[in-house]
């Protein structure tokens, strides 16, 4: 009687642990831990959307992921974003492909001067196009959404009026952007974003070409008391996730994250334009900046139909399907001006 009662006990208390453990990788297994890597500093707009991508998954998610967020190039740079999420590195990373325009040949596209009037419409867009042609530099990541600047304009230290006044005058630029200045005559110099105010400081460039949320993000405003609106190009940005560790995910969580791809391409381009605004008026009231209206942009505008024309020759030889790529652009251009 008492070995019976022994075992019923043991029993029992076997039963009971189990239950309170559960199944291997469920509740007892904490959270899901992401790390998510970004190079510029914390108040610019990849890291706002990064933060605001994080919170949304950790909420819709009910706490069932947790992601710590790098800011700032503290563990990832630029250039070394998509091989170092690739590498497993950091399990999610935000790149900016203009800096890497040899790699991300067809995405770049949208860098062209076909006219993105914003930077909601060109995030729409370029969301699309990954959607519709799946870039092969994207197969060995996830991809989790995509995103774009506002058109970029030109911040200088001296006024740029016209075509004569941008000549020879050094600006900084990246990707499509150092095309573009080369045919209006300005002398192009590749730097990191983060180099460029002690460059403008020591005068190795007069200006930099970029979007104008730059000019309050990095106090650029400061140093360059004259912009020149030439709206145009864009920058491209993609947000990616190590293949591996995707595939670990639960099925609802990843549900989750593709839920979240449209919406937060259109809430971060949305967001954009709204600082980019915002920055303009900073810049006029507090730093005294002005912004010029070019008196021939006509004229800026014709040296650049070139530059698609000979890009859509070039992919077309080697067997890239360039001139539908650029008709996709400009039809969803429209469709989302509209």
């Amino acid at each position: 009687m008492k070995r019976q009662i022994l075992l019923l006990a043991a029993i029992f208390f076997a039963v009971f642990v189990i239950g309170s453990i559960g199944t291997p990788g469920e509740a007892n297994a904490g959270p899901v831990k992401l790390s998510y890597a970004n190079f510029p500093p914390p108040v610019t707009f990849p890291c706002v959307q990064m933060e605001r991508w994080k919170d949304e998954v950790e909420k819709r998610t009910n706490g069932k992921v947790v992601i710590n967020t790098f800011p700032g190039s503290t563990l990832l740079g630029p250039k070394d974003m998509m091989d170092g999420v690739i590498a497993g590195t950091a399990d999610i990373g935000n790149l900016c492909q203009a800096y890497q325009p040899g790699r991300f040949v067809l995405s770049n596209a949208t860098a062209l001067p076909l006219g993105i009037p914003n930077a909601r419409v060109g995030s729409m867009v370029l969301w699309d196009l990954y959607r519709k042609y799946n870039f092969e530099p994207f197969n060995k990541v996830k991809v989790l959404t995509m995103f774009t600047t506002a058109p970029s304009n030109i911040m200088s230290k001296v006024p740029i009026r016209n075509l004569n006044d941008i000549q020879g005058v050094s600006l900084r630029a990246s990707g499509g952007a150092a095309q573009i200045l080369k045919v209006w005559g300005a002398n192009q110099i590749g730097m990191p974003m983060s180099a460029t105010p002690e460059a403008l400081q020591k005068g190795t460039v007069q200006g930099l070409f970029s979007s104008l949320e730059v000019m309050k993000d990095f106090k650029f405003a400061e140093l360059c008391k004259y912009v020149t609106m030439t709206q145009t190009p864009i920058y491209p940005f993609a947000v990616v996730m190590n293949m591996e560790k995707w595939n670990s995910l639960p099925k609802d969580v990843q549900k989750v994250m593709e839920d979240l791809g449209t919406e937060q391409a259109e809430w971060t381009g949305t967001y954009m334009d709204k600082i980019a605004l915002e920055s303009i008026a900073w810049s006029k009231a507090n730093q005294g900046v002005e912004f010029i209206e070019p008196s021939d942009k006509a004229q800026w505008d014709k040296k650049l139909e070139p530059i698609v024309d000979a890009w859509i020759a070039k992919k077309e030889k080697e067997g890239v399907p360039a001139k539908e790529i650029v008709a996709d652009i400009r039809a969803l251009i429209k469709k989302y001006a509209e």
